[in-house]
């Protein structure tokens, strides 16, 4: 990766991924775009440009006068923002998509597109979620997903456009906040014990999901881009994972840091379905095997650092 043009880059993972990426490769060389402009340090600290990614123009003209040689594509809406408008979803998620392979296709360039757990519907093994499946989703951004993977498949058997994806589970970050999916209580559980010593969960008690910590997550999305094409045979998408874990077992880490936190519940039966409908642990064996995948936190490591970082950041 030498030009790297990224859209949603003011989200969950672009606002992070996009300093991370020009740390590693110059400020310069990492175009920044989103539909909105904030005073944030990825607008502050290298190029900038406000982006609707539907539009179809727009995009190529972006990404040519950059000179991209890799399109980082994040812009989209999550999972449970997508069921609360799913034709909105299905709009922004899948024209994004075809319009950030097409620019990839004119271009020649490289193009990595996040995909996630949610690609997995509830007649998938629940334990060890093998990179091959069967994708039946329940949810509008399941559907997106999977369609992007096969778009994505397409492009690079039809097209020889060199497209890479990562399953992302859910991303744990003291950094970005989250946007509307269904994992997002693993990282508002943080805000609250500090701020407030308390939290509600939104998901039962027992409800396992995968998650991964943000730092091993962009780590990861350079390696696989980083990786020799030839070793890559699952590239539209990895399976991904740090950790598994409920609820009430990161509310357990949490009090060994904050003894007097506690927690309740009020399910909310959507969020409740979604998770419901994915993997408890998916198998990441296939990442590990064709491009060296690995991770430097665990659950005991990752709540450790968020404290840490939360609390310089949170109080006085």
């Amino acid at each position: 990766m030498k030009r790297i043009m990224i859209t949603g880059a003011l989200g969950q993972i672009g606002s992070e991924l996009t300093l991370f990426l020009r740390k590693l490769y110059g400020s310069d060389q990492v175009l920044a775009t989103d539909i909105r402009r904030n005073d944030s340090e990825v607008v502050q600290t290298g190029p900038f440009e406000l982006l609707d990614v539907m539009n179809r123009k727009g995009f190529y003209d972006r990404a040519n006068q950059f000179q991209a040689d890799t399109i980082i594509h994040l812009a989209a809406l999550l999972s449970v923002a997508a069921e609360g408008n799913p034709l909105a979803a299905w709009h922004l998620n899948m024209e994004g998509l075809v319009n950030a392979l097409e620019t990839a296709r004119e271009l020649q360039a490289k193009l990595f597109t996040p995909s996630s757990i949610a690609v997995f519907g509830p007649t998938a093994p629940k334990a060890m979620t093998p990179q091959e499946t069967g994708l039946r989703p329940v949810t509008m951004y399941g559907v997106n997903k999977v369609a992007g993977e096969l778009l994505n498949d397409y492009y690079f058997h039809k097209y020889n456009v060199d497209t890479r994806g990562l399953r992302f589970p859910g991303l744990i970050s003291h950094t970005a906040l989250p946007g509307g999916g269904t994992t997002d209580y693993a990282v508002e559980i943080f805000y609250e014990a500090i701020k407030n010593g308390r939290y509600t969960s939104y998901l039962e008690p027992g409800t396992y999901m995968d998650m991964m910590y943000m730092p091993d997550a962009l780590q990861a999305i350079v390696d696989v881009m980083e990786a020799d094409p030839l070793r890559l045979k699952h590239r539209n998408a990895y399976n991904v994972t740090s950790m598994s874990f409920s609820p009430e077992e990161l509310a357990a880490e949490i009090k060994k840091y904050l003894p007097a936190f506690t927690m309740d519940y009020q399910i909310e039966p959507v969020r409740q379905a979604i998770a419901d409908s994915w993997p408890n642990h998916i198998d990441a064996a296939a990442a590990k095997k064709e491009w060296g995948f690995s991770v430097q936190y665990n659950l005991t490591t990752m709540t450790k650092d968020m404290i840490e970082k939360l609390s310089y950041k949170l109080l006085p």
